[in-house]
């Protein structure tokens, strides 16, 4: 069964239990369920001495965000049972190596944003169980084989942000379940070539963001048959040797970027027949040579972004057939053959922005297939922006007609000659009517025409700067290249003058260029805000001058509602910089939102006083800096203080409260009298209404005898001898004497003898 839903099984089965009242939880902490005790962001600077009834029973201990520095050996030894332990986001430097001794069944541990400098050997010993150990932005510089000992049931481990310098042989050999790896944002140059020995399950290996260099034995990955995602980008790399992936048979992707790649042996990528994404952006390549991706068949986005990519062979991306994103923006391309992508049908996204089109015949290909792809629905909408001539600058391709591309420049006959695939994209030839000296040859940067020598303001002519030996080669070549696949037509047009168009390769860019590499980009920028006059940050990563240069953050002046906060910036090397402020981010402990408020330090202070705090409440306040309006995206908790307000003092006659109450007094006074004059006046109506008849009135002879029913009148004229008897007997409510009826009734009387015998 899975870890998380034996987790979300353990949660639901302890949240039915009811809780013990003989259960007690330690200080700051809370008891959510029986088997769950949080302690998080509690202002803890220890780990709290264990008060439960059962600790024993505890299966989730939860310590993070607190202040904690050692880990002693007695401070887990109750919790036998424990699952999971999370300590996370502290302080602690030191751990015992009897820590974790009793933890047999622990599955979870987190050490992760500590300060841990060394793990002792066997520390991890008795975590047989354990599937998740993340020990990330710690401060370890050295990992033995020692620390990962018997933790064969390890799934996924986390050391990134560390110093680690190399990895050493069969460091990971114990760790044979091992699916998940994270090495990135360490300092590794030296990787053995058996250090990833026995980690045939792994999946995800991630060793970005350290200081290799380059990449030749093709052991170091072999081990590794399950891999799928390989990310060594931001790293030193400048050569990748043949066959150094061979063995990754299940690579899906592989990551490069941001390194400084400036070649590939022809045989770098052999192997990788499953690899479906390949990131090869922010390198120095310059061009795209025939059967470098030949063994990526199921290759589907490939980017070559941020390079020095002038050429790229027309069968370069022959066998990518199921290739359907391909990124080459921020080049040096200044003509593309339309039969680069001819073989690739599934393609549908093409970025070819940002690079030095000179839009002329050579693009005719191109734009042809351009608009046939865009006809047929199969192509998103490419952006090809004309850099040269001038007459065409800023316009785009796809509204440029043929006769536009032929008349462009000086050269009317650029591609009336055809030429070899490998030299078509670099050089041109055009026949001239007059013949020039010998030894004038002209070379220049790819401008559609015949170059003119270049003028100051003061009308000398500049030189140009010598070509290197490389062109020289590449000229010779061009040359030969071109006599012998000239017929015989147009061998005697060789005799005459040939201007050759090369790409020239600037060491510094025209002001009006794009930089093509990350690095010269900010040197570009670097020097623009120079000529501006404007100060520049010595560090521009918010999160590195987090880390380096604040300092001591203490907590003055608390009061019930407000606290002073002050901290230390290290001063740095060159001007005072104005871009970098500070932010004040503080949050209550235990709230679900973690640093929903947040205060800006506009003028630079190291010092600041929160407002409408609540009276005894603990908070957490951390500092941070803000570089050109860029924040770190991970809050350092390195740089953070617990504050406790004080209580509030409290006065010994409150007025207000006491109005409030007297009011209510007299409102209630008020409501009891007029509830007893109301019932007054109702009981008073209510006799009225329901007054009694005196006995002596229904008998006096002043008076006729009232009447027993509806049919009887007082001298019994109304008398009906039709009538029923009981109507006769009918007594009105009125009446309080009950009337003997039944002599009444005697059916042998006659109405004259009633009357004699009741005359009155």
């Amino acid at each position: 069964m899975p870890l998380r839903a034996v987790h979300n099984f353990y949660l639901v089965f302890c949240s039915s239990l009811p809780r013990s009242a003989s259960s007690v939880c330690p200080d700051r902490c809370d008891c959510q369920q029986p088997q769950h005790l949080l302690c998080t962001n509690r202002g803890l600077r220890a780990v709290p001495k264990s008060t439960a009834q059962n600790p024993e029973e505890i299966l989730i201990y939860s310590l993070g965000g607190n202040f904690i520095h050692n880990v002693s050996s007695f401070d887990f030894i109750r919790f036998s049972q424990l699952i999971r332990l999370d300590l996370q986001y502290n302080q602690i430097q030191l751990i015992h190596p009897k820590t974790f001794e009793k933890l047999m069944r622990l599955e979870e541990l987190y050490l992760g944003n500590n300060l841990v400098g060394s793990l002792p050997p066997g520390a991890l010993l008795s975590l047989r169980k354990l599937r998740i150990l993340y020990l990330n932005n710690n401060e370890l510089k050295k990992l033995t084989q020692d620390v990962f000992s018997r933790l064969d049931s390890l799934i996924k481990l986390r050391l990134d942000g560390n110093a680690v310098e190399a990895l050493q042989e069969d460091l990971f050999q114990s760790l044979t379940n091992l699916l998940y790896l994270h090495l990135e944002s360490n300092r590794i140059r030296y990787v053995h070539k058996n250090a990833f020995a026995k980690l045939a399950k792994l999946r995800f290996l991630n060793l970005s963001g350290n200081k290799q260099t380059a990449l030749r034995n093709a052991h170091t990955f072999a081990p590794l048959s399950s891999l799928t995602t390989l990310l060594l980008s931001e790293n030193d790399i400048q050569l990748v040797g043949n066959r150094v992936f061979e063995s990754l048979q299940k690579l899906s992707k592989l990551s490069l970027s941001n390194n400084k790649i400036s070649s590939l042996a022809s045989e770098a990528f052999k192997g990788l027949s499953s690899l479906r994404e390949l990131l090869l952006d922010g390198n120095l390549m310059a061009d795209i040579p025939q059967g470098l991706f030949d063994s990526m068949v199921k290759l589907e986005q490939l980017d070559l972004s941020n390079n020095l990519i002038s050429s790229v062979h027309p069968s370069a991306l022959k066998e990518l057939k199921a290739l359907k994103v391909l990124k080459l923006k921020n080049n040096r391309l200044t003509a593309l053959s339309g039969a680069v992508f001819s073989f690739n049908g599934g393609l549908y996204s093409l970025d070819l922005n940002d690079n030095m089109w000179t839009c002329d015949c050579r693009l005719l290909q191109l734009k042809e297939w351009m608009n046939s792809a865009h006809s047929q629905g199969k192509l998103l909408t490419v952006f090809v922006q004309c850099s040269h001539p001038p007459l065409l600058k800023g316009k785009y391709l796809d509204y440029l007609n043929s006769s536009q591309l032929h008349s462009t420049g000086s050269v009317p006959d650029a591609c009336l000659f055809p030429l070899p695939d490998s030299a078509s994209s670099l050089i041109q030839v055009s026949e001239k009517q007059e013949l020039l000296p010998a030894g004038q040859q002209n070379i220049q940067a790819d401008q559609g025409g015949p170059g003119e020598p270049d003028t100051s303001k003061t009308g000398k002519p500049k030189r140009k700067k010598e070509a290197g030996s490389n062109r020289s080669r590449l000229l010779t070549t061009v040359k030969s290249v071109l006599t012998k696949d000239a017929s015989p037509g147009k061998a005697r047009s060789a005799d005459k003058n040939i201007t050759l168009k090369a790409t020239v390769e600037e060491s510094i860019p025209s002001p009006g260029t794009s930089t093509s590499h990350p690095v010269q980009a900010k040197a570009e920028k670097f020097n623009l805000l120079q000529q501006d006059g404007m100060e520049l940050p010595m560090v521009s990563d918010p999160c590195e001058f987090n880390r380096h240069f604040i300092l001591n953050i203490t907590a003055e002046h608390v009061a019930s509602n407000t606290a002073t906060i002050r901290w230390k910036v290290l001063a740095h090397q060159g001007p005072k910089n104005s871009l970098v402020h500070f932010r004040v981010l503080f949050d209550r402990f235990g709230q679900p939102v973690r640093f929903h408020r947040f205060i800006y330090v506009r003028d630079r202070s190291n010092t600041i006083t929160l407002q409408e705090l609540k009276e005894d409440t603990t908070y957490m306040v951390c500092i941070e800096s803000v570089i050109a309006e860029q924040v770190c995206q991970v809050a350092s908790r390195d740089h953070c203080t617990g504050v406790v307000t004080l209580p509030e003092q409290k006065r010994i006659v409150d007025f207000q409260l006491l109005t409030v109450i007297m009011l209510g007094i007299n409102a209630f006074l008020v409501f009891m009298v007029a509830s007893v004059w109301i019932a007054k006046l109702l009981r008073k109506r209510l006799n009225k209404r329901k007054s009694a008849v005196h006995v002596r009135q229904m008998y006096s002879t002043r008076r006729p005898l009232r009447s027993m029913g509806t049919g009887v009148s007082s001298d019994f004229t109304g008398y009906q001898s039709n009538r029923p008897r009981n109507a006769m007997c009918t007594i009105d409510e009125a009446d309080l004497i009950e009337f003997p009826c039944d002599r009444f009734l005697e059916s042998n009387l006659r109405r004259e003898e009633v009357i004699q015998r009741f005359p009155d």
